[in-house]
């Protein structure tokens, strides 16, 4: 059985989430300038629960009481943010941005075996892994072929690096079908819960591993730069996150990933004059063919099964 077509609202909110993520590579690369990666993600997603936890408040809603709902909150908060977030930063110091990106990009990759072995509603079909590998090989040809060519570094450091950002990406990938347990929550709930288990894990890692308490205390840019990382593309980000995995499942959702070299570009090109090259049209033209064909519509299109009537 063939996916079923997304309808333009969760594709809107696709692409939203897209153009949020999209921001977090860039901030990334200026925080780490102050301070460590374990440090960072701890900054990123108690900020961002913090500001929840005031979004909370004015609502007037209640986070679950109930035990098992905080534990899978907690696992939700680690597969989700505690691995993934620090795996990847991590591996940033090692290999550039671009590089990150492609191997962020394989997450829906992965998003479809983990779901086809751990649903019954999303099973693998051949339209759905030729598009998430078509889309993988536009984002390596968006981004050029320097980021290509450093996918091929096996230095010991950029192998490790690449390696941290692969598991990474498998982290996402489990984390979209564990998080279907938590579709019974509202999205802003199921967000203020994940960030605040995944702050109670991050702050006891982070002070015995890289003591950001012993200083030296870091700078305004690198603060402002986690302020922005965790209110839009930590806190905002997964209000939509939550909302798009109830409407369109886990593997649609993790499509964005494909989609956030795509709005980097097109966000560079607008506000820092950066010109889209013709690898990049190439790259998007193949993201655009792998998502169709992923979103189903495509085949659809191609093949109408025809009706007969029954006696």
């Amino acid at each position: 059985m063939g996916a079923r077509p997304m309808s333009a609202g969760v594709w809107g909110l696709i692409v939203l989430l897209s153009l949020v993520w999209g921001g977090s590579f860039f901030l990334t690369e200026i925080i780490l300038t102050g301070m460590g990666p374990l440090t960072l993600v701890t900054g990123r997603v108690g900020i961002a629960a913090v500001g929840l936890w005031v979004v909370i408040a004015i609502r007037g809603e209640s986070l679950p009481r109930f035990g098992w709902i905080w534990l899978g909150l907690l696992a939700m908060g680690a597969l989700n943010n505690v691995i993934p977030f620090s795996l990847i930063s991590w591996g940033q110091t090692r290999i550039d941005s671009g590089v990150a990106s492609i191997l962020n990009a394989t997450t829906p990759l992965f998003a479809v075996l983990v779901a086809h072995v751990f649903t019954q509603d999303e099973k693998l079909t051949v339209p759905r892994m030729v598009g998430v590998c078509c889309g993988v090989a536009g984002v390596a040809v968006l981004i050029g072929p320097n980021a290509i060519t450093g996918l091929g570094d096996w230095r010991e450091g950029a192998l490790l690096g690449q390696c941290a950002g692969l598991a990474g990406a498998l982290s996402y990938a489990l984390a979209g079908v564990f998080g279907r347990r938590l579709r019974g929550l509202s999205p802003l709930v199921a967000a203020t819960g994940m960030l605040t288990g995944s702050t109670i894990l991050m702050v006891p890692i982070s002070m015995i591993v890289e003591q950001p308490q012993a200083g030296p205390f870091p700078g305004l840019v690198p603060l402002a730069a986690v302020t922005a990382i965790a209110l839009v593309c930590t806190a905002f980000a997964y209000l939509l996150y939550f909302r798009i995995l109830a409407r369109a499942g886990a593997t649609n959702l993790l499509l964005v990933t494909l989609l956030i070299p795509v709005s980097a570009l097109f966000l560079g090109s607008a506000f820092l004059g950066e010109a889209i090259t013709p690898n990049a049209l190439i790259g998007i033209g193949m993201i655009g063919a792998g998502l169709l064909a992923v979103d189903g519509r495509l085949m659809l299109l191609l093949y109408k099964p025809s009706t007969s009537s029954g006696a």
